[in-house]
This record gives C-alpha cells, sequence and structure tokens, in this order.
C-alpha cells in the first residue's frame, strides 16, 4: 500500500469481542488486555510482537529496524473434537522508506501518545490483502476494526475538551488568557510563540514552521476582561517532535506542584520531575523543578529578605504570647544589618531552674540558608536523661565575641529568674571563645570537654579504632587507678597517642579527675540528636527556622508531660531500672556497720566504704550519677531505709512533671501580627524598626567536594592565598568570607 500501513483487510476479518478498542494508557504503552494479549473471541489466543522479541506479548521494537513481525499462535478446539495448532507468521515483505511511513517510536521503544487517548471504531489495523491470516471469517470486524496510524511526532495531539478554545471565550485579564493558552498548548502537545502581547491585546501562533494555528485575544472596552476573537484550530505541524515543552516555564512548575507542596512541604525536585513526566509527557531539568519549588515555598514561607526585617515584630510576639520569654534581636549599628538573635521561652527557663540537673551542653551548627549564620544552643538535661533546650541564639557567624555575648544573655536570663544561681557544669568543645565566656559570665562552673569533640579529634589525627575506644573507657573510668591503667595500654600500642592525651588536663575530661557533676553525661551531644530535624531547619528562612524550633519545643513539652502522667513509679524510667539493677546486686554484698552513717560493704570485687550522710561512696559512683550505686544500695538495705529517697530530686517523677508543666505557646499568623499588637507601645517601636539581611550572603553555585587525587597524596601542599579577605588556604573565586 502506498502508506505502508499495516490493515487487516473486510476478507480476512479478525474475530474479536464487540467494540473491542486498544486503548493506550496514561504511560505511553500500546497495551491490549491486562496482559498485553488480543483478545480473540473466547476459543482464540492471539499474540502479536513486533520487532525484537520482547517479554510483552505486544512490544515496539526500535524503529530504525523499520520491521513489523507479527506472530500468531492459533489453538482452537471445537465442538466436534477436532483440534488444530498453527503457527502463523506475517511479516512485511519491504522495509519503508525513511520518509512518510516512519515510525516515530520514543527511546525506550513505547510509541509515546497523550494520556487517555483511544484508538477507537474509527481506527483500523491494515494488512496486506493477500495475506491470509487463517482465521473463521464467521465473525467480522465492522465495530472491532482497529487502525494504528503512528505519527511523525513523539507527543501526539490529543483532543482534551477541558482545553478546547472558542471564538468569545473571556478571560479575567491578560494573564489568566496567557495562562490559560499555555495550559492548552502544553495539555495538546504543540508549542506556542507569542507574537505580542500588551495590556489590550494578545497574538499568538504555532511555533512550528508553516503551522496556520494562530490566535488573537483582544480587551474588551471598559472593563479588565479579554476575549478570543479570532482563532485558525486547525494545525498541521503534528505536534511536538522532542520531549520538553517551550511553554513548561518555572512560573507553570510552581503552579502545577503547589497544591502538593502545601501538602507536603519535602516533596523534593525528583520528585516533581517524576510527577510532571507522568502526568503531562513532559521531560524538565533538575534545575527547573527546584527553582518551581522554591518559588511556592518562598510564596508560603515569605523570603529570606522579609524574615530578617519582620524580626523585631516576631521577637514581640514571642514575649507577648508566652510571657516571661527572652526575645532579642540586634543589628549592626551602621547600617542595620542583622548580627545577633537571642530566644529563650519561659516554659523552658523555668523547667531548667525548677527541675533540671544543673548541667548545660553548648553546641553550634551552621545555617544552610541564603544568608548562612551560625545556630548556637544551650541545652539541659531532664530527670529521664533527654535533651531540655534552654536557649538559642543566632549569629551572622561564629567568633570569640559572639560567644562572649551569648554566655552572657544566658547568665543575665538565669540571674533574673532565680535567687541562688545553680553551680553549673558546662560541657562544650571548649574553643577559645567558648572558655572565655564561661570563665567571664560563670566563674563558678566546672566547665568539661564534650568528648564528642576530643575523640573526633583524636580519631583524625590517629585514625586507629581500638585507640579511640580506649580513650572512651578512659574518659568512663571511674577511679585513677583505672583511668592510668587505660593510659597505659594506649601507650603501649602508640606512644605518641599517650603524649597527644596528657597534653590535654584530665580534670578537664576524664570522669575519675573531672570535678563537677555530670551524671554520666560525657557529652553534650546536642546537634546530633537534634539531627533529624535540626537541619531541616536550617535551610529555611530565620523566622521560619526558629518557628520550626518553637514547634517541636511545643510538641516535645506536651507529649513528654502527657507520657509522665501514665508514670506510677517514684523514679523516672532511666532511674527506676539503675536503682533495680544495684538492688540485684547489693543483696549478695556483706555489709558491716560503723556508726549510724557510715558503712564497710564487702563484694567480690572488693571492700568499698559507704557513707549515707555524705551520699558518698569509695567508688564514686553514687556522687557522680547522683543515684545510689550497688554498695550504697546494700547498706540502706542493712538498715531499713528507702533507697528512692537517697537519690537525687531530678530523678523523681514529681520534678520530672514539673520540668514540664509550663506551656509553650503558639504564635499566630504574621498577618495578624499588626491587627493583635494594636495599642501595644512596645510593638509600634519594633514595627519602626528594620533590621536588613547580614552580609555573609552564601555563594553561588553548589559547593565543591574536597577530592584528594591518588597522586596528590603525601604531596606537600602549596599554600594558596585570597586576595579578596587576605586569608591563606583558598582562592578569591572560592571566598566564602562575609562581604
Amino acid at each position: 500500500m502506498a502508506n505502508h500501513d499495516l490493515m487487516l483487510g473486510q476478507s480476512h476479518n479478525l474475530a474479536l469481542r464487540q467494540n473491542q478498542h486498544l486503548v493506550l494508557g496514561h504511560d505511553h504503552n500500546l497495551g491490549l488486555t491486562q496482559n498485553h494479549d488480543l483478545d480473540l473471541g473466547q476459543t482464540h489466543e492471539h499474540h502479536f510482537g513486533l520487532g525484537q522479541a520482547h517479554d510483552h506479548d505486544l512490544g515496539l521494537g526500535h524503529s530504525h529496524d523499520h520491521e513489523l513481525d507479527l506472530r500468531q499462535r492459533h489453538e482452537q478446539e471445537g465442538d466436534d473434537g477436532h483440534s488444530y495448532g498453527q503457527d502463523n507468521e506475517l511479516g512485511t515483505d519491504q522495509k519503508p522508506d525513511h520518509g512518510d511511513n516512519e515510525l516515530a517510536l520514543s527511546e525506550n521503544n513505547e510509541l509515546t501518545v497523550s494520556e487517555n487517548q483511544e484508538l477507537d471504531d474509527s481506527l483500523a489495523l491494515a494488512v496486506d490483502d493477500c495475506q491470509d491470516m487463517g482465521i473463521d471469517p464467521v465473525r467480522d470486524l465492522q465495530h472491532s476494526q482497529m487502525i494504528v496510524s503512528l505519527p511523525h511526532v513523539l507527543q501526539v495531539r490529543n483532543s482534551n475538551p477541558s482545553y478546547e478554545l472558542a471564538v468569545g471565550q473571556e478571560f479575567p485579564d491578560v494573564k489568566s488568557c496567557r495562562r490559560a493558552l499555555r495550559d492548552t498548548a502544553i495539555a495538546l502537545h504543540f508549542e506556542m510563540q507569542t507574537i505580542k502581547s500588551d495590556k489590550t491585546r494578545f497574538t499568538a501562533k504555532c511555533a512550528s514552521e508553516g503551522c496556520p494555528w494562530r490566535i488573537h485575544a483582544a480587551k474588551l472596552p471598559g472593563v479588565p476582561t479579554f476575549t478570543i476573537r479570532t482563532i485558525h484550530e486547525t494545525h498541521t505541524c503534528g505536534g511536538i517532535a522532542h520531549l520538553g515543552h517551550q511553554q513548561a516555564s518555572v512560573q507553570w512548575v510552581a503552579n502545577t506542584v503547589e497544591q502538593r507542596l502545601r501538602e507536603n512541604p519535602n516533596y523534593k525536585p525528583k520528585e516533581i520531575l517524576e510527577e510532571i513526566h507522568r502526568a503531562h509527557g513532559i521531560t524538565l531539568s533538575y534545575k527547573q523543578a527546584w527553582r518551581g519549588k522554591e518559588r511556592i515555598m518562598a510564596a508560603m514561607r515569605g523570603s529570606f529578605e522579609e524574615g530578617y526585617r519582620l524580626l523585631p515584630q516576631y521577637c514581640e510576639q514571642i514575649k507577648r504570647t508566652n510571657p516571661g520569654s527572652i526575645a532579642l534581636v540586634y543589628g549592626n549599628p551602621t547600617d542595620n544589618s542583622f548580627q545577633r538573635l537571642f530566644i529563650s521561652f519561659q516554659a523552658s527557663i523555668y523547667g531548667f531552674l525548677n527541675a533540671c540537673r544543673p548541667l548545660l551542653g553548648l553546641d553550634r551548627t551552621f545555617l544552610k540558608s541564603k544568608y548562612l549564620g551560625t545556630l548556637l544552643l544551650a541545652t539541659g538535661f531532664d530527670g529521664d536523661g533527654a535533651l531540655f533546650p534552654l536557649a538559642f541564639g543566632v549569629v551572622d557567624e561564629e567568633n570569640d565575641e559572639n560567644w562572649m555575648w551569648f554566655l552572657s544573655e544566658l547568665h543575665n536570663l538565669l540571674e533574673i529568674n532565680t535567687e541562688n544561681m545553680p553551680r553549673l557544669t558546662i560541657l562544650s568543645d571548649r574553643q577559645k571563645g567558648v572558655v572565655d565566656g564561661v570563665e567571664a559570665n560563670f566563674p563558678t562552673a566546672f566547665h568539661g570537654f564534650c568528648m564528642r569533640h576530643l575523640s573526633e579529634s583524636f580519631r583524625k589525627e590517629f585514625n586507629n579504632p581500638m585507640l579511640v575506644n580506649l580513650l572512651w573507657e578512659a574518659a568512663h573510668a571511674l577511679t585513677v587507678i583505672e583511668f592510668e591503667a587505660k593510659i597505659l595500654e594506649i601507650e603501649e600500642i602508640s606512644q605518641d597517642a599517650a603524649y597527644w592525651i596528657r597534653r590535654i588536663p584530665p580534670r578537664l575530661w576524664a570522669t575519675a579527675y573531672f570535678e563537677g557533676t555530670r551524671f554520666g553525661h560525657l557529652t553534650a551531644n546536642i546537634v546530633e540528636s537534634l539531627n533529624s530535624w535540626i537541619l531541616e531547619a536550617s535551610g529555611l528562612p530565620i523566622i521560619q527556622m526558629m518557628e520550626c524550633i518553637r514547634r517541636q519545643l511545643m510538641t516535645w513539652f506536651n507529649e513528654r508531660r502527657e507520657i509522665s502522667m501514665q508514670w506510677a513509679s517514684i523514679l523516672v524510667p532511666s532511674a527506676e531500672r539503675r536503682v533495680t539493677e544495684a538492688l540485684d546486686h547489693a543483696r549478695t554484698y556483706q555489709v558491716l556497720r560503723a556508726n549510724e552513717a557510715e558503712f564497710e560493704v564487702i563484694s567480690r570485687e572488693g571492700t568499698n566504704i559507704v557513707d549515707i550522710r555524705n551520699r558518698c561512696c569509695l567508688c564514686r559512683g553514687w556522687q557522680l550519677y547522683g543515684l545510689p550505686c550497688a554498695h550504697a544500695v546494700a547498706a540502706l538495705l542493712s538498715c531499713r531505709q528507702n533507697v528512692h529517697r537517697f537519690t537525687e530530686s531530678c530523678f523523681t517523677v514529681a520534678t520530672y512533671r514539673k520540668a514540664y508543666s509550663q506551656t509553650i505557646h503558639p504564635i499566630p499568623d504574621k498577618s495578624l501580627w499588626k491587627e493583635l499588637s494594636e495599642g501595644d507601645p512596645d510593638a509600634n517601636k519594633a514595627v519602626q524598626v528594620i533590621i536588613h539581611p547580614p552580609k555573609s550572603l552564601k555563594p553561588p553555585g553548589r559547593p565543591r567536594k574536597k577530592r584528594v587525587r591518588a597522586e596528590d597524596r603525601g604531596r606537600e601542599k602549596r599554600v594558596v592565598h585570597c586576595s579578596r579577605c587576605n586569608q591563606t588556604g583558598h582562592f578569591r573565586t572560592t571566598c566564602a568570607a562575609p562581604i
């Protein structure tokens, strides 16, 4: 035939069920029934294969083969008892030219068609009249005859009634008109070129050369409404010959996924790409999907610049909704650019001072937002050992001056809210700024190393897991003898490692020498413990980040308050388990009493002296953990004392409930701040203060990964110099220092 179509002629009727259609699903696979079989009546089973022999019963091979191979297997058993099995093979003898008869197939061997498109009764599957299919001619095709018309393009136009355009159709304004035409072009798979677009008229044509399709819309006089004046509805171009689309702009991506992002802000750009390809058959770049998401997220959460501008008002809202809270923002005196933010909720202050252990961990994490910065954290620990965030600070950069400021604000809030300042134990990485800040603001505090930072530095220096484990064992050792034994083991493996450890005073990190009470906490471990949500929050605009933190705290306070109401024990679960274990061991110990307070406890490990009046044991377990050790429990049982009465008060359920007795209240949406603050002089002053973004703008582009080539290992590195900030270690082009 002239166009090399494959046809089933009238004399070779293919017996199909009545009104059967060949349906092309939305995934662009050519599917015949559920298992891709073409169902031919009740007793016939026919399989079609095109091109290569795939597992599918109907498959399309590579378009460059230009071969159509129809394999049919007929098995029929009649009522008269005879049966026959026959393999009929139908092949096209001549290969089509590379012209009008070329099969346009996608790279994955799938015929790409529009969603929900059906090959209905009007389609016919053409075969050469001279080919006999060997099928009973009693049933004719009539309504079941099929034509597969294979166009020249990858995206076939779909006549979707919801995207039909008509003369006289009206739109509220020119933007709505452009938006409707853009959606129509994407849905019907043609690209549109704008000829003229202004406030009074809009003219566009099909982007394909030679296609006569054209549309003109104009503004109605006296009203902003636009109406379609003329339209040439007929396309001769055949659709788009590529997988993208000119009208699939970033704004279109944003509009398409807006609802999904509002429901799930964690919707990833990769998932956006997959959704658009599945729904519209369009392949976009990752950057388009990312920019579309960022545009919607900016509309939902506000821009980064707006976050800094509204900070003074946000601080006033915290103090209004959570009385007793501290919220302070500071700008640079010269240009009022953001410099510092300090926030501590009244519920956290009350819980820490009245119910938590006198132990504070200091840590920081770098922000990943547009304007960088650093989040400083001060966190306590409740009776059950969980983190109890006390205060947060955001600074433009981490330096000694900002740490001094943060610790000064921390001291002020504790001093204001208590008559007797507790003697704190503070854990940190002991960098210079933190050490100076603690000495200046908490001169009586015990300041120790957070073992996480110390062990990480040790691991980088020696990279030996056995040495790292011995370092931790030395840190946990309760007595000086045990500590020295572990250091000797390290020295046997590496004298350099032992020398490295001895350079750091053990009173700053080793339990055996540490003077403060750490209750078994060798590490603050704040950022790691909050990693699941603090990292996500660190990339948000500053107000959204602080709101994410506030919501998490609000949820924690409520959940822990409700859980504690279900506890029937005297001590919190972790302390109850520790005391129970001590009771089990104590029953096997021999106790000798010296007086009303002093006891000698004999066990297989040796002899220990217990003083129940001063709550101390020679093993130092009672003093260090705040709970009676097994020796102390044995002494208390021997004189019929209640063990629970000799625990620190912070371990009781009553005190735990007190820690979470206050509520962190929600903050209304920013659109209501002005209305809710009417008549408040402080709020009116806050409106007048404008905070600009900091100067530490994040450099554009993807951060480079520091890869070391094999041939460069061991080679002495050349020192490079930055001409922008006068520092070494990087070039001007990679400089990320504040402007």
